[in-house]
């Protein structure tokens, strides 16, 4: 098995492709190891001293690292232990943990419905596959009809990543504001 590793814009994540699927749809972020438990692969990640995040994308797997650690000294086990994983056949979650985290599933209703469908048809369509070939997604979590704010979640590499507020407003925030009217901010949630 070969993985490939690339750097991302967060110093602080390396994004890893282990050359098969991860996920089948969505992505899933684990902030902490207790979170990590649902998941054998990213339980044994965050067993590796100096991990402290482990995102699942549709085909890769970042990991975040803690300032005081180099990478030169965790890549070797965190590529051990995701060939590990995926040569052992083991599931990537336990069987209640459930796959995919997506987009917030809060109603709409009416006009703000539709302008809601057109931000998510323009994040999954646009803006998640770019940010995912760094490593990160980005959900929706709200929309401010009265104000027009969006706020969005960022995960993986983006989370944290000295660059995100540029991506946030300098390219998606743009984009929803040029494709839909309703947009006048993007906020990100934490």
């Amino acid at each position: 098995m070969f993985i490939q590793t690339e750097v991302t814009p967060n110093p602080e994540v390396l994004k890893f492709l282990p050359g098969r699927e991860v996920l089948t749809e969505g992505s899933r972020d684990f902030r902490t190891a207790e979170e990590a438990q649902v998941s054998p692969l990213a339980a044994d990640l965050f067993d590796i001293d100096g991990v402290d995040r482990v995102f699942y994308g549709t085909d890769f797997v970042t990991v975040g690292k803690d300032p005081h650690h180099d990478w030169p000294h965790l890549k070797a086990p965190i590529l051990a232990a995701i060939m590990d994983h995926f040569t052992s056949g083991k599931p990537l979650f336990e069987e209640s943990a459930g796959e995919a985290g997506g987009h917030d599933d809060m109603v709409y209703e009416g006009e703000t419905a539709q302008v809601v469908a057109e931000i998510k048809e323009l994040l999954d369509t646009r803006i998640r596959p770019a940010v995912a070939q760094d490593g990160g997604d980005i959900l929706f979590n709200r929309f401010e009809p009265d104000t027009g704010v969006v706020w969005l979640h960022m995960r993986g590499a983006c989370s944290g990543c000295p660059s995100s507020s540029a991506t946030l407003k300098a390219g998606v925030e743009n984009m929803l504001k040029h494709y839909v009217p309703e947009v006048t901010r993007v906020e990100q949630t934490l």
